[in-house]
């Protein structure tokens, strides 16, 4: 399979999970199941198989200085990989942040542009959440 089909299936395969915890944040399935385990899962299967099978492929690639990084960034399927890594991690942060959110009681309109910006640019958003939390909360303690 080519790599851009790759990218197209797995960033599919997201937006019914940030829907969910957009729309649906209670929903038992939601941010314990769905979007926090399979997705994810799945994505790190993904992820696993592309990095297993064309790692050492990039000449030069690695992860111990910039140079490496860009080397091994050189072959589309690692940039897919990372890519995929983004897709994961962001969306299981996604999770923690509804998780939290409401076992300490803030109401799911202030969630909802943290996700949103933690679905487009990951650090951000979590940012975005500990600076809502501290504002609610007077708190950043993570549980």
């Amino acid at each position: 399979m080519s790599p851009e089909i790759i990218f197209k299936i797995c960033n599919a395969l997201v937006l019914p999970g940030w829907l969910l915890l957009i729309f649906l944040p209670k929903w038992k399935w939601s941010a314990k199941i769905i979007a926090a385990v399979i997705i994810p899962a799945i994505l790190a299967i993904v992820y696993t198989y592309l990095m297993a099978t064309h790692f050492f492929d990039a000449q030069g690639g690695g992860f111990n200085s910039l140079e490496q990084v860009s080397a091994l960034f050189q072959n589309k399927f690692i940039i897919l990989a990372g890519w995929i890594h983004y897709l994961a991690f962001d969306l299981f942060i996604g999770c923690w942040e509804v998780r939290d959110s409401q076992r300490l009681g803030i109401k799911h309109w202030w969630l909802i542009p943290c996700l949103i910006l933690t679905f487009l640019a990951g650090p951000a958003g979590l940012l975005l959440y500990f600076l809502f939390k501290f504002v609610n909360k007077k708190s950043l303690i993570v549980e």
